[in-house]
């Protein structure tokens, strides 16, 4: 688990004074179903880093496993700037991270970053810790805090 990108993601973590466990699993976390049976845990636990554009600004929606983003609720919760999801490069580019592999915090760029109100009532939630086979548990509370994010209603229902 010598990448790079766990690496990286490792110091983010230290300087944001979260104590964390990466874990890796080999078979791949790319999808929250594949990641809640590897972890063991609802796959609603799972924090799914998706990034948007709204015009030329990124935006990063943490949204619980089983849900889809309603773009239109992001929109209204980010001041009413259309959005479309990014592309792979748009992702990289504003991340540092690869699709799949995109923690909720530790970005190359500051975005505006708001969560799912379903990811609040968990004791613990997983997220991407780096790279499509890595992934590390944490509070919701620390994922707020983390992250700075305004936990709104994003969900498609």
């Amino acid at each position: 688990m010598a990448s790079d990108a766990v690496e990286r993601f490792r110091r983010s973590a230290q300087e944001r004074g979260l104590r964390i466990e990466v874990r890796e699993f080999p078979a791949g976390t790319r999808t929250a179903k594949d990641a809640a049976a590897a972890i063991g845990c609802e796959v609603a636990q799972i924090v799914k880093s998706l990034v948007f554009m709204a015009g030329d600004e990124p935006v990063l929606a943490l949204t619980s496993g089983r849900n889809r983003v309603d773009e239109d609720k992001l929109a209204a919760a980010i001041g009413g700037t259309e959005v479309r999801k990014a592309d792979a490069d748009e992702v990289r580019a504003a991340t540092g991270y690869a699709i799949g592999g995109t923690p909720p915090f530790g970005h190359d760029t500051r975005l505006t970053i708001v969560c799912d109100q379903d990811l609040v009532g968990f004791d613990e939630v997983w997220a991407a810790a780096g790279t499509p086979s890595t992934v590390f548990g944490l509070t919701p509370e620390q994922l707020l805090i983390a992250t700075d994010a305004r936990v709104v209603d994003l969900s498609a229902r």
